[in-house]
């Protein structure tokens, strides 16, 4: 007898779309409310890339700290055969290598979010597989209409959105992605506006440095009260002008200036004091850091005496490293279980990633020091009874 009655058992339509979805919404299948293009983001992020040269070196940095793997399978020469294709597939027909495809398909994930990519099985060989990484102002995600858990990869083509044909094939992964929403969220959500600030700071000192850098004088000619001088004052200024911009282009010959009478010369913007940049610059900066989540001193930020990580800075950084490992394991074992597929290799297979070091060398060695002295106390004291009992014996 089962679970569930003829009457009480749930029907396919029941489970295949969401129960928690507002009643009175549009379709949960609707092919234009449930899909979402990347073509709004793609360009404000690579701009944010572009413009503040901060946020692109932590993007590579994390990407670089992700570290390497090995893959363990459990027959021999299927290892072989899964080491020589990771060590020499092509990535997007320019770079080989499993790793240069990690690093490129991280840094896209984490710049907007959502990561695209496809297996590209060769014509010829099955061996000759490739990777290929989509360019994310050409694909839009749809919900399945008969399957809800399923997502979609498709291509634009004018108006309406084609699926992909082989979908076994796409490689997607998602970051941090709303409830409800396909896409996920780049790092980068949440900085353009502290960017804006930081970069109108940075145009800011630019001028005053063009403005004040570059000096430029006041000349003022002032001809005496009760004086002749009034009725050429016009023909005399415009000779001390003319003298004056002489002096001025005469590049690296140094010429004096002469005048006659009352000449006043002043360094305009002299007075005026340059406004300091270092605490909102800072300011600024500190969300950026906080945001991708690495040590100020490994983007070149010196803001403390002591440029080492402690051991909170350490956790964190190894929890982000790890949970970045958690989305990428998945899309190298589907493109392992799918190069083993076209090429009939058996077995299963274990992805192991390098241990996480963000220690200093020294302190760890230290560290195991002291473990081996108090093992070795341990034993002394443990063995001392035993030798006593001997002697009394």
């Amino acid at each position: 007898m089962g679970l569930f009655s003829k009457k009480e058992k749930p029907s396919a339509s029941a489970v295949s779309s969401p129960q928690t979805r507002q009643a009175g919404q549009s379709s949960f299948f609707d092919d234009y409310k449930s899909m979402y293009s990347f073509h709004g983001d793609i360009s404000l992020y690579k701009t944010l890339r572009e413009s503040v040269p901060i946020i692109d070196a932590g993007i590579r940095k994390l990407a670089r700290l992700i570290g390497s793997f090995e893959v363990r399978c459990d027959d021999s020469f299927a290892q072989r055969e899964i080491r020589d294709f990771l060590q020499n597939v092509v990535v997007d027909g320019s770079s080989r290598g499993i790793n240069s495809f990690v690093y490129a398909y991280f840094e896209q994930l984490l710049t907007y979010g959502t990561a695209v990519a496809e297996i590209l099985p060769s014509k010829g060989s099955p061996r000759d597989m490739s990777l290929y990484r989509a360019d994310l102002r050409d694909i839009v995600l749809m919900r399945d209409k008969n399957d809800s858990s399923k997502t979609l990869v498709c291509v634009s083509r004018g108006s309406e959105p084609v699926p992909v044909k082989h979908q076994e094939l796409i490689l997607l992964s998602v970051l941090n992605p709303e409830a409800g929403s396909l896409n996920g969220n780049s790092i980068l959500k949440g900085l353009p506006f502290i960017s804006s600030v930081l970069m109108k700071i940075y145009n800011t000192i630019g001028l005053n440095f063009e403005r004040v850098g570059n000096v430029r004088y006041a000349v003022t000619y002032r001809p005496k009260e009760g004086s002749a001088d009034k009725l050429y004052a016009k023909e005399r200024a415009m000779q001390i002008a003319s003298e004056w911009s002489a002096a001025m282009q005469s590049g690296s010959e140094i010429k004096d200036f002469i005048a006659v009478g009352d000449v006043d010369i002043k360094v305009i913007g002299a007075d005026n004091q340059i406004l300091d940049s270092e605490v909102p610059v800072r300011q600024m900066l500190e969300q950026i850091v906080a945001k991708l989540g690495l040590p100020p001193f490994m983007l070149g930020l010196n803001w403390s005496t002591t440029e080492r990580m402690a051991a909170q800075q350490t956790d964190i950084l190894t929890s982000e490293l790890e949970f970045y490992r958690k989305l990428l394991t998945p899309v190298i074992g589907r493109i392992i279980s799918t190069f083993m597929r076209f090429n009939g290799l058996k077995g299963g297979f274990e992805i192991l990633w390098d241990e996480i070091s963000m220690q200093d060398e020294v302190e760890l060695s230290k560290a195991r020091l002291n473990n081996a002295k108090a093992l070795e106390v341990e034993r002394r004291l443990g063995a001392a009874p035993d030798s006593q009992k001997e002697v009394s014996d």
